[in-house]
């Protein structure tokens, strides 16, 4: 179901451990990854990922929250959408 989704976009300057940050504080969230797709252009990361929230035990704030601080972490921009404000943002 589209409200158990969530679009995460993560961007900001290359370094090593982006992928593995991120992907850990999603399973220490119980958010499970479904789709990821990952570009660097010149030296600039920019990540998107569809995951799945239906078995995390946090409501989406505490869980957009989570992956927003993991990501000041690491000075990387995030941004965590439910998937239906997503697509509605997307659709003409």
């Amino acid at each position: 179901m589209s409200e158990d989704k969530i679009i995460i976009t993560i961007s900001g300057k290359d370094k090593v451990g982006i992928v593995a940050k991120i992907a850990n504080t999603l399973a220490d969230l119980s958010v499970n990854i479904e789709d990821i797709k990952q570009t660097i252009m010149q030296d600039y990361f920019v990540m998107m990922m569809l995951c799945s929230i239906k078995d995390a035990d946090k409501s989406f704030k505490e869980i957009k929250e989570g992956i927003i601080n993991s990501g000041k972490e690491i000075d990387m921009e995030v941004w965590v959408q439910r998937k239906e404000i997503f697509d509605s943002m997307h659709s003409v």
